[in-house]
């Protein structure tokens, strides 16, 4: 039961916390257009993440995959949509001043 806890649910929290954390100082320090970038590229080590969770989780500890998978894509997503509202929202603080007043 722990290997369904932690590959399951702690494994996905975990790397989406640190493509949080370098996409939100991506952001922050370079701006949208390289943030843009680092999303694509996060966007493939993402999936390669997850084929090596369902990978070790199902082929190589045997977890049942009926339990496991939805398990795993359920934080994975859960936690993608948190990723992606947190950094919309510094997307949005770190428009230029001009670009903000031709929205207006």
């Amino acid at each position: 039961m722990i290997e369904y806890i932690l590959l399951g649910v702690i494994a996905p929290i975990f790397l989406n916390a640190i493509h949080l954390f370098v996409g939100v100082y991506v952001v922050t320090k370079s701006g949208s257009v390289k943030s843009l970038g680092f999303t694509g590229m996060s966007f493939l080590t993402k999936s390669i993440g997850m084929l090596f969770l369902t990978w070790l989780g199902v082929g190589y500890l045997g977890l049942d995959m009926r339990i496991f998978i939805p398990i795993l894509t359920f934080c994975w997503f859960f936690t993608h949509i948190v990723e992606a509202l947190v950094i919309g929202h510094y997307i949005e603080e770190n428009v230029p001043e001009y670009l903000q007043r031709l929205q207006k």
